[in-house]
């Protein structure tokens, strides 16, 4: 797990029922999955520049006016950009998308087609808070993909459909015993009591998600929340193996 920055904000916004006037730290988790032949990253990120001086960065985009934007370091210092194989997005707002710009440009980016076409129609873009800087650039390399995947054909790395969040958003199961959320909730409590944000594309399936995360988590998987500050450490993560029948 690397350091993708952090965000400030109302706790109330992220967790329905909190309180809109107390202010949370929310760190931005960016994952690397190695394999003997890959290296895959698992969203970006913000972008530096966004973390320096997020309106300047976006022109003022309004929907960032609920945010303080801070990071240590970039993608780019954490992790050697040119030895990355693939890039998978959960989704593109701009906690997630923001450090495409960092990657080679040559890098193959796999997103739901749903989340792809949502994020080039004017009026998803302005329900979802896309901001299309982040991902304009990338429209040559984008693998679009139509529901639950198997990325390296090996069942290693899978990408499951899961919703709601955003029209597209996809979770990434690695092996049996590790579930990379993103933000289906964005906090692991938010799989049993479904406080969800106060806003999403759909929230009716952003439960069904979360209700297919929570039986992946009960069968014994680590399902890793999308901004949990009391859960996410940056550092290697420990997948025990799977069981032997």
């Amino acid at each position: 797990m690397l350091d993708g920055g952090h965000f400030t904000s109302a706790a109330g916004i992220w967790r329905s029922g909190e309180d809109l006037d107390r202010q949370v730290r929310f760190p931005i988790p960016v994952y690397l999955i190695e394999t003997a032949t890959e290296r895959i990253l698992i969203d970006t990120g913000l972008h530096p520049g966004a973390a320096a001086d997020a309106e300047s960065h976006y022109g003022g985009a309004e929907s960032l006016r609920a945010f303080r934007l801070e990071m240590d370091a970039g993608i780019d210092e954490q992790v050697d950009l040119n030895t990355v194989t693939k890039v998978v997005l959960t989704h593109l707002h701009f906690d997630h998308a923001g450090g495409l710009a960092l990657l080679p440009p040559s890098l193959p980016v796999f997103i739901q087609r749903r989340e792809w076409e949502a994020a080039r129609d004017r009026a998803a873009i302005a329900r979802n808070f896309y901001l299309p800087r982040d991902y304009e650039a990338i429209s040559e390399r984008v693998i679009a993909i139509d529901g639950d995947h198997d990325l390296l054909g090996d069942g290693a790395v899978r990408l499951l459909l899961t919703p709601g969040h955003t029209p597209g958003h996809q979770s990434v199961q690695v092996g049996e015993r590790l579930v990379i959320g993103g933000d289906v909730t964005h906090f692991a409590s938010g799989l049993d009591d479904h406080r969800l944000p106060i806003f999403g594309d759909d929230l009716d399936a952003q439960r069904a998600s979360a209700e297919r995360l929570r039986a992946l988590r009960d069968a014994g998987a680590d399902v890793r929340p999308g901004h949990d500050p009391a859960v996410l450490r940056v550092g290697p993560l420990a997948i025990p193996p799977s069981p032997v029948d």
